[in-house]
């Protein structure tokens, strides 16, 4: 689906084939954002040309990312902003990622006074105009440490991060999140994921727009 603004920054979203996916990226507040969805066995070199940023969807199997990994490393190293999201095992396409997956209680929310343990890093990043602890605590799959030139902007209380940036060790704008919200935003329950997705889609919209009145 290639539905590109000329006027504005193209992002691209990866599908990688799941019923979620398609859900999150046909959903009516998220897909005005995007500009092209690729499946992502059919990427290639000329469909990054004149892309801005590229969305790697949550839970797309690593075997497939993989292929893909010098594709992505030469869209960061041209100032191309590349959002990993949960799930796809980044540290085997991505430099400098170090996950540990984690015990998921998926039912912690029932325990009286229950906290995932989950904080908003950098409250003053303009990420969190549109977005508050609830909005990304439902449950852990992954935790990361956070390489010395990035920078969380959701801590776990042990002081690793399930969403962190870096924009200092490419000329691009790197996401990496544990975070799959699209999976359960396109399986129809877990209603933080769809608060999450309705800020977190805008901001990456907005964070390419402003990039480009910059430059």
């Amino acid at each position: 689906m290639n539905t590109s603004n000329p006027s504005r920054p193209k992002l691209i979203a990866l599908d990688g084939g799941m019923g979620y996916h398609k859900a999150t990226l046909d959903d009516p507040r998220i897909a005005p954002h995007i500009d092209e969805v690729i499946y992502i066995r059919d990427l290639r070199d000329e469909d990054l040309t004149d892309a801005a940023g590229l969305i790697i969807s949550c839970r797309t199997p690593a075997e497939v990312i993989v292929p893909h990994a010098n594709r992505i490393r030469a869209f960061l190293d041209r100032g191309g902003m590349v959002v990993a999201m949960g799930d796809t095992e980044q540290e085997k396409w991505l430099p400098d990622v170090s996950r540990e997956q984690v015990e998921t209680n998926f039912w912690w929310w029932l325990e009286p006074g229950a906290d995932l343990g989950l904080e908003i890093a950098v409250p003053e990043h303009d990420m969190f105009a549109d977005l508050g602890k609830a909005d990304v605590s439902w449950h852990l799959h992954d935790l990361f440490d956070v390489p010395a030139h990035a920078r969380s902007l959701v801590d776990y209380k042990d002081g690793r991060s399930v969403l962190y940036e870096d924009t200092t060790s490419f000329a691009g704008h790197l996401i990496v999140t544990s975070l799959d919200p699209m999976y359960h935003h396109g399986a129809w329950f877990m209603p933080a994921t769809t608060r999450f997705l309705y800020g977190f889609i805008p901001w990456i919209r907005r964070t390419l727009d402003a990039r480009a009145v910059l430059s």
